[in-house]
């Protein structure tokens, strides 16, 4: 083995994606639903190498600058995610679960200072506990930003602070995960309430359809068929007259004598005449004589489909129910495929009331889709490029940011580099919401500078701690540290459930979405839903999800600072 670890220190490079690939793998392994998760996964297998291969003598160690690269990536793509969520927050149902999130990260980062203070423990494990029991494992690296401002005891070198943040993340990870998902799921039951029936009341009132557990299907709300008119009541009309009369249908085209004449609302029908007719299957199957037989007209149906994300900016469209448009041009033409609001799935139901920065995905009619997105806001298709200048740019703009300092607790502090990005993310991806005509980033390139920067930043820290980690592990350190884990992690979900429940008084099942948002954790909602098979956890979620994963982060450096 001492032959293999040599290897691996004299190639760097190998070692850190052979950490990763191996953290990845075993991020993957589960028992019954709960696992390490690829980033827990990385500090695990990263301290593990290394301290194995210190007992046969060979020192692994990995550059620092691809450390803090990897990291000021991940800020920034955190920053991407986050961004249009944050004005939404502000108002309405969003600032009751903004004011969640913050009670529950205040009193997370509370309840580890308090713990710190009286176990005395060493420097770094304030910031590694918040890490761990509030399961943002970015807050490592922003604990790991403070290490340069604080005094140090005689004889404690930074990777000791560095091997420590390690050390108590991974104690603390464990229930931290598992503590939290368990907490969601049963707090209902604690509290005496019928989370299930409270799904189904809202289900009902709002009209939420519960797509938990659902398979594929074939069932599709539009329909389109072709009807050759034979009726002399509906020839002589126009479209235009037409579709008043009826405005549960919609002309989607015509065909006279071979010739596609399309769907001008002055076209006055005749008899003969082939009319493609679109509107909800319901509709479609009623007054079947209208028009005439249908018949199977391959030119009639010709019809150009396309798919589509709109994001909500229009004044009119913010604040409408989904419902209303059912009287609107583009009824029974287009399709809601999926809603997202703060960049995660949203059940959308007819009471939805539309945000702006909500995003919907439509599948329609060509022309359809196009009119959807001028009643609503932008249309943005799929796009595969990346505008790498509004990147760098974006990034030089984070860290002129983290170069700003104030003085406090004695000492001039900033938001670093790290907080710099993170800020500058949410800057420019709310630029680029509303703009639209740069800086595209596609979903799957945020995604790599999430989650590569976070699992190789991890690993790093895994790797480099390792070698002094048998050092400081004592019996008595471990357990200190996971009794204040296990405090921080599992007393502000109670906090936060009274609090929305008994003062906002949010729907039971809402508010589970909710408490695992504050917590910036989708695995408890996930559960939830499961628990009382039900979508509606979900609503509660985005808004406390996207401010909680921001300040879990930033807490992680002020962690480090107030610990002292």
């Amino acid at each position: 083995m001492q032959a293999v670890f040599k290897f691996l220190a004299a190639n760097p490079y190998f070692l850190l994606f052979f950490a990763v690939g191996l953290a990845v793998w075993i991020g993957r392994f589960n028992i019954k639903g709960y696992g390490l998760g690829m980033v827990a996964a990385a500090i695990v297998v990263g301290c593990g190498l290394s301290v194995w291969a210190s007992s046969y003598g060979v020192k692994l160690e990995l550059n620092n600058f691809a450390k803090s690269l990897f990291y000021y990536l991940f800020m920034y793509g955190v920053g991407l995610r986050v961004g249009p969520s944050f004005i939404n927050s502000l108002g309405g149902d969003g600032l009751k679960f903004s004011i969640l999130a913050v009670v529950s990260c205040v009193i997370g980062l509370a309840l580890v200072l308090i713990g710190n203070r009286i176990f005395d423990l060493p420097p770094g494990a304030a910031g590694g506990m918040l890490a761990g029991s509030q399961t943002m494992s970015a807050a490592i690296g922003s604990a790991e930003q403070a290490i340069p401002l604080i005094s140090l005891p005689a004889g404690t070198k930074p990777e000791d602070v560095t091997a420590m943040i390690a050390l108590s993340y991974g104690i603390t990870y464990i229930w931290g995960t598992v503590g939290i998902i368990l907490i969601v799921k049963y707090l209902p039951r604690w509290w005496g309430i019928d989370a299930r029936a409270a799904a189904k009341k809202y289900e009902a009132e709002f009209g939420v359809a519960n797509v938990e557990g659902t398979g594929l299907s074939g069932f599709r709300p539009a329909g389109l068929r072709a009807y050759k008119l034979e009726n002399p009541s509906t020839a002589g009309k126009s479209i235009e007259t037409f579709r008043q009369a009826h405005p549960e249908y919609r002309v989607i085209n015509v065909v006279r004598d071979g010739e596609v004449l399309g769907a001008d609302p002055t076209i006055v029908l005749q008899r003969g005449d082939v009319i493609a007719l679109g509107g909800r299957l319901e509709s479609l199957t009623d007054k079947m004589g209208l028009i005439g037989p249908e018949i199977p007209d391959q030119k009639a149906l010709n019809i150009p489909l396309d798919q589509a994300e709109i994001l909500i900016t229009n004044k009119d469209a913010v604040g409408r129910e989904l419902e209303t448009f059912r009287s609107s041009p583009i009824a029974g033409q287009v399709q809601l495929v999926k809603m997202e609001r703060g960049g995660v799935p949203f059940p959308a139901g007819l009471k939805t009331k539309l945000q702006r920065m909500d995003v919907l995905t439509v599948a329609g009619l060509k022309g359809a889709v196009d009119e959807a997105g001028r009643m609503l806001g932008r249309i943005a298709r799929p796009s595969t490029s990346t505008d790498l200048l509004t990147l760098s740019a974006g990034m030089i703009l984070g860290f002129l940011i983290g170069l700003i300092q104030f003085p406090a607790f004695g000492s001039k502090v900033g938001l670093g580099n790290a907080g710099g990005l993170l800020l500058s993310g949410v800057i420019v991806s709310s630029l680029v919401s509303r703009l639209r005509y740069f800086g595209n980033t596609p979903n799957a390139a945020r995604n790599i500078l999430e989650d590569l920067g976070l699992v190789v930043f991890v690993a790093i820290v895994g790797i480099n701690a390792g070698n002094s980690l048998l050092s400081q592990l004592t019996g008595a350190i471990a357990l200190k540290i996971f009794i204040v884990g296990f405090i921080a992690c599992s007393v502000p979900p109670f906090i936060v459930w009274a609090i929305g429940y008994h003062f906002f008084k949010i729907n039971p099942a809402v508010l589970m979405g909710g408490v695992a948002g504050a917590r910036s954790h989708s695995g408890p909602c996930r559960e939830a839903a499961v628990e009382i098979n039900s979508t509606v956890p979900w609503i509660g979620f985005p808004v406390a999800y996207a401010l909680s994963g921001v300040l879990l982060t930033v807490f992680g450096y002020f962690a480090m600072i107030l610990a002292q």
